[in-house]
């Protein structure tokens, strides 16, 4: 065997005896590399007592090489792929993981968030390809209409504009998302928290196949590993440090959807919230964590979402506008004019001159454009409004009934 192969071997068993994400293990490896790191903890020189308990448990109960082998060749039969720091197609976004510190971070899953020792990946695209332009949306599982409406609408817009759409292929808004980007014919990236034989939940299986064929099944754990609990927030920190940015469409109270923008946040990463109803519990969670991280962007939409992430002066979102009316072009003499002129009847020229507080001149010039314009009409006894540009003066009409004015 290469010393190639001896190192990708060994980042597949540490992977096994330790909980991937363990910064000890990590720092071991960069330190010593993979292979003198795995003979270190199999001879029980652990540097922490809690690893040496877990490599202990471990071996009892298998060979981690031999273990590491049969997973390799499990990925072959599959179809996947490992891939590790030593390959081109490694995502270099994820190193930033080193630098990931949760404040009051009193579990070990949120401790222990150190960069990936490898990936197992099913799917044609490069990982680090994949992830280069890339975006995360996550939310709730048990989501609304509006979430899965808002979820396929951002998957399907960023798709469309050759951006990579990441979730965690889960029921709801994950879903929602994977499937706005497969729509639009988009690339589509499910990182898992299991083997990727066995994914998770069994109901989006067929969703599952769809994004092996066109774009990327991702997981830290080799094949055969279960769905355990604590491996979907181990898994969510690779979400958020492998993307530009996290979009959190909803979430509850308790959701690891806000765990995963928090990870983004302390990774130097963009987290993006939209908004829901108030009176909605599956928009607690993302309108808490605008209340309680300033880095935290409110967004609505996918133009929103490429002025966060994308070029610097390149992507900006346009500014939101009602309809514009065509009283929205003309100067403050002529809007004080129409503004001069009752709804109903008419009003002589001297008149209205006075009342918009401009010179004769500037009235009679005014009047001039704004009957070209055919907003108003000339009688007899002075100007009237026409009909149609009666529409466009209605909220200030009514402001003036309020106040008494005519």
């Amino acid at each position: 065997m290469s010393a190639d192969d001896e190192g990708r071997l060994a980042r597949v068993a540490l992977t096994w005896l330790a909980e991937p994400g363990t910064r000890v293990v990590y720092q071991l490896v960069e330190r010593l590399g993979p292979v003198a790191t795995l003979d270190l903890l199999l001879d029980g020189g652990s540097p922490d007592g809690w690893l040496h308990s877990t490599v202990a448990a471990r071996s009892a109960a298998g060979d981690a090489r031999a273990v590491a082998a049969e997973a390799l060749d499990r990925a072959d039969r599959l179809g996947a792929r490992l891939v590790t720091p030593d390959d081109e197609e490694w995502p270099a976004r994820v190193a930033d993981l080193a630098n990931l510190r949760l404040p009051e971070a009193s579990r070990r899953v949120d401790a222990e968030t150190a960069p990936p020792l490898c990936f197992w990946v099913r799917g044609s695209w490069p990982l680090g390809e994949a992830l280069d332009r890339s975006v995360a949306v996550v939310g709730a599982r048990a989501a609304t209409g509006y979430g899965l409406h808002v979820a396929t609408e951002l998957g399907y817009g960023l798709a469309e504009r050759d951006w990579t759409v990441v979730s965690g292929g889960a029921f709801g808004i994950d879903a929602a998302a994977h499937r706005g980007a497969l729509n639009a014919g988009g690339l589509t990236v499910a990182v898992l928290a299991c083997g990727l034989d066995r994914p998770y939940p069994v109901g989006n299986t067929a969703l599952f196949d769809r994004i092996a064929d066109t774009g990327l099944l991702v997981s830290e754990w080799p094949p055969g590993a279960e769905p355990l609990r604590p491996r979907f927030l181990i898994r969510n920190r690779v979400i958020a440090g492998g993307t530009v940015g996290t979009v959190v469409v909803e979430a509850s109270a308790r959701s690891g959807a806000t765990q995963t923008a928090r990870r983004a946040i302390y990774t130097g990463r963009v987290a993006m919230v939209v908004p829901g109803p108030v009176t909605s519990a599956m928009s607690v969670g993302a309108h808490e964590l605008l209340r309680e991280q300033s880095k935290a962007r409110l967004v609505t939409g996918v133009a929103h979402v490429l002025e966060e992430v994308g070029r610097i002066g390149a992507d900006l979102a346009p500014l939101a506008r009602g309809p514009q009316r065509p009283a929205d072009t003309l100067d403050d003499d002529a809007r004080a004019l129409l503004e001069a002129l009752p709804r109903r009847g008419v009003r002589d020229v001297d008149a209205l001159a006075a009342r918009a507080g401009v010179d004769l001149r500037t009235a009679l010039r005014k009047l001039s454009l704004l009957e070209e314009l055919s907003m108003v009409v000339r009688r007899d006894d002075g100007y009237a409004l026409v009909p149609s540009a009666q529409p466009g003066r209605q909220a200030a009409a009514n402001t003036a009934e309020a106040s008494g004015a005519e």
